[in-house]
């Protein structure tokens, strides 16, 4: 967390007045000194974690820190971001830095003192919560950051834009959130935003090193749903039904297929991949309707239209081969 804490800050004050000779040592020094308080911040966050649109506490924790710093803080911003401006000694560009802050709905299995024993109201359910993707770490690692310039304001050639975003995983039903509602408030503006550095951690690379690549490196992140539209008929008596359950099974299939069949996967990869499927109340009792939600992943914009065009037409002509319907939609998130 030091090292990409570091590299956040290097990014910034490659512009500043220092000499580049000097910035590196000046980086380690300050980054060193708030080891302790990086730990403290992230092992907080782990544990009292929050899903999307609903991070008060988060926000709340995070404010508390800013305002020592004497920045410029928003608060309320895509309903529970955080938005704060610290502006150089030096006259230049608006570099913006952003966290993501929101948790996921996943069970936290480790034995650990600052392990997330949280649970709350999710879609109509009780779920587990625990920061799963390292979002609590990109907080810290932004907080960090923020400190360290602060105390180097008169050598900071510019503004520096600190965007703690909530929602990333994406806001509950059909709640705004997230990135596009920060934009459709305004984040980019007043100052207007030249840059911005969204560095995100992964637990395969070795502590202590960072990876980039040309390119795409993070893929775009799209929703779909998939309603199957069926007959409902006793189980005794599947010849009666038109079964929604065994069209969303060949839907599934075929929706694999788009990915190892129909994408040329030597240009960039793509992912789909169903995490959600609903249909029925009972063992012995066709429904009439099952629901297939899942994921997108792409790194090619025209990759990423052709296959929302391939997955709508594979659930429809899978339907309508087993007289069913398929009413297919796809939420654009990123």
């Amino acid at each position: 967390m030091i090292k990409t804490t570091t590299a956040l800050l290097f990014f910034i004050l490659c512009s500043c007045t220092i000499a580049a000779q000097d910035i590196s040592k000046t980086i380690d020094a300050k980054a060193l000194a708030i080891q302790t308080k990086l730990v403290e911040w992230r092992r907080h966050i782990h544990q009292n974690p929050e899903l999307g649109n609903r991070e008060f506490k988060t926000a709340a924790y995070i404010v508390e820190h800013l305002k020592l710093l004497g920045l410029e803080i928003q608060t309320g911003v895509a309903k529970t971001g955080v938005v704060a401006i610290l502006k150089g000694g030096k006259p230049g560009p608006c570099i913006a830095l952003r966290a993501d802050i929101d948790a996921l709905p996943v069970k936290e299995r480790v034995n650990l003192p600052y392990a997330s024993k949280d649970s709350t109201d999710y879609l109509g359910q009780r779920v587990p919560v625990m920061h799963a993707c390292g979002h609590d770490t990109h907080v810290a690692m932004l907080l960090g950051t923020a400190e360290v310039l602060a105390s180097m304001k008169k050598d900071i050639a510019g503004t520096v834009k600190f965007i703690f975003q909530p929602a990333e995983e994406g806001p509950p039903g059909d709640e705004e959130g997230g990135a596009p509602l920060m934009v459709k408030e305004g984040v980019m503006d007043n100052p207007k935003v030249d840059v911005v550095f969204g560095m995100h951690i992964e637990s395969n690379i070795p502590v202590g090193e960072l990876q980039y690549k040309s390119g795409a490196f993070m893929a775009s992140s799209d929703w779909f749903s998939i309603k199957v539209k069926g007959k409902s008929a006793h189980g005794a008596q599947p010849w009666l039904s038109v079964d929604p359950i065994s069209v969303s099974a060949q839907i599934i299939e075929g929706l694999q297929n788009i990915v190892s069949r129909q994408m040329d996967l030597t240009k960039a990869p793509i992912v789909i991949t169903v995490g959600k499927i609903h249909g029925g109340v009972r063992n012995n009792i066709i429904p009439e309707e099952c629901l297939i939600d899942g994921t997108i992943r792409t790194l090619d914009s025209k990759m990423q239209t052709d296959v929302h065009q391939r997955i709508k037409q594979t659930a429809e002509k899978i339907a309508e081969a087993s007289n069913a319907i398929a009413e297919v939609k796809i939420d654009t998130k990123t």
